[in-house]
């Protein structure tokens, strides 16, 4: 059985001593295989402004934070009324679904638009969890089709020189330049990261006002990337895998109203309420395993992942760790290609990092920092068993997968329902494709969709392996 060479208690003595360029190496000895050599580099904390949770709750379920959308009676006329009232709002947003907020614009018209749940809420086994990444996503066509078909009935329903129209225009403007360039190959994976690249192209980066021609054309290829859970953001230090999110949490939250938002003055408006939401993330807890738990097999397990697994990942229970770690590339093997587009020197990235580093979002109080590294973040593992698929591409279907590299397929679909999930694999129940068949398939073998690395388990027993995977189940 393999063992680390460096203790925890040695690891954390050497982390307290040293600065965030530091890097730290650890030695895991596997059986018929060279060794790995972890190494890995600590992720400052800073500091975060604090507010209250019941007033972020509020404002993230039923707040303004957008700033244009589609009339509220039509979106209604078209979807119909939602009685499921997931998130038991009130008045306008009873009636609609949870991932959409309805609100009053500045002129007076009443319209809707997407909300942060439609990235950052799922159901599993039928129980509806805020802050669970959306595993169901679906970005596989272009949204801007409809467009035309809207622009078309709101125009003829109120007419070009309406209020609606006018409350309507930067939605659309948004939604047409996205639509197009965040396409992704499978369905349960998102386009985020090259969503905020599409907007900021389109905003000047000191007023925030959009520019009808794009500063800079990003390039075509769209890599996936897997939501994390809220609740695990009250232990990181930096957010995104890639750990690229630094300094003040709350100016990024903003980063979705670029979506639809008017100009800086706005964004300003946002910020002081942003606040508050960050209060009420941080006090989500992660969801309690709902199935049976083999008790031994778990305490056999914990010993195993804490002598193996918890100087990346911390520890859990009384006395929790967790050591904000960036892991090299070198070292964790995952799909390198996320972690290597940000680290490219190109005329898109510098513009990106330029546009949040010296304009609004990294030159006001309380600044963003984008700060571009080699290398993912090992994340704390609370709610692990809900997060599936796994990895930072979701390329990953079963916790089991994670823990066997050898075993991992090439390409696998699933039903996409939350009640099909694998109680014994950890994960979503899956069937092992040849081809890519359809958007159900998940395709490993395309560019940022790999499922390579994090070979760290490879070497425990198949006794071990489940002993670790009921333990994985507490978290």
């Amino acid at each position: 059985m393999k063992t680390y060479l460096f203790t925890l208690l040695l690891l954390s003595i050497l982390l307290s001593s040293c600065s965030g360029d530091s890097i730290n190496e650890a030695i895991i000895d596997i059986p018929e295989e060279e060794s790995l050599v972890i190494k890995s580099s600590p992720i400052s904390a800073p500091i975060q402004r604090t507010g209250d949770p019941v007033k972020g709750k509020e404002y993230l379920f039923s707040g303004d934070y957008m700033s244009s959308g589609i009339p509220y009676n039509a979106y209604v006329f078209v979807n119909g009324e939602n009685t499921d009232n997931l998130l038991n709002r009130t008045g306008d947003n009873a009636i609609i679904n949870h991932d959409y907020t309805a609100f009053n614009t500045p002129n007076g018209a009443k319209v809707v638009a997407p909300n942060c749940l439609s990235c950052h809420s799922s159901l599993l086994n039928n129980d509806f969890i805020v802050g669970l990444g959306d595993h169901n996503s679906n970005f596989t066509s272009n949204r801007a089709n409809e467009v035309s078909l809207l622009n078309t009935a709101i125009i003829n329903v109120y007419g070009q020189d309406s209020k609606e129209w006018d409350a309507y225009d930067q939605f659309r403007k948004s939604i047409t330049a996205i639509g197009p360039k965040t396409i992704m190959a499978s369905k349960g994976v998102n386009p985020a990261n090259k969503i905020a690249e599409v907007l900021i192209s389109h905003r000047n980066k000191e007023t925030l006002e959009w520019l009808d021609e794009p500063n800079v054309v990003f390039p075509d290829e769209v890599l996936p990337a897997d939501v994390p859970a809220w609740w695990l953001l009250k232990k990181k230090n930096a957010m995104f895998s890639t750990a690229i999110g630094r300094l003040d949490f709350c100016k990024s939250f903003i980063g979705a109203s670029l979506l639809t938002l008017s100009d800086a003055t706005k964004a300003a408006e946002v910020d002081e309420k942003m606040v508050d939401v960050l209060a009420y993330i941080q006090s989500l807890e992660a969801p309690k395993y709902p199935f049976a738990i083999d008790a031994e097999k778990a305490n056999t397990g914990k010993a195993l992942f804490e002598n193996n697994c918890s100087t990346c990942h911390g520890t859990y229970g009384d006395n929790e760790t967790y050591p904000n770690l960036l892991v090299a590339l070198e070292s964790v093997e995952t799909d390198p290609e996320l972690s290597n587009h940000y680290a490219a020197t190109t005329e898109q990235n510098n513009y990106f990092m330029d546009w949040f580093n010296t304009g609004w979002f990294g030159s006001t109080q309380n600044p963003l920092q984008i700060k571009s590294e080699e290398g993912y973040i090992a994340p704390p593992l609370d709610g692990i068993w809900a997060s599936a698929p796994y990895f930072h591409n979701a390329s990953v279907p079963t916790l089991a997968h994670v823990l066997n590299s050898k075993n991992r397929p090439e390409f696998w679909s699933r039903t996409f329902i939350s009640t099909d999930y694998d109680t014994s694999e950890v994960g979503w129940n899956y069937n092992v494709e040849t081809s890519q068949e359809n958007v159900n398939t998940y395709n490993t073998t395309l560019k940022g969709y790999g499922n390579g690395g994090h070979r760290f388990g490879d070497a425990f027993s198949s006794e071990e392996r489940e002993a670790v995977l009921e333990y994985l189940k507490t978290l």
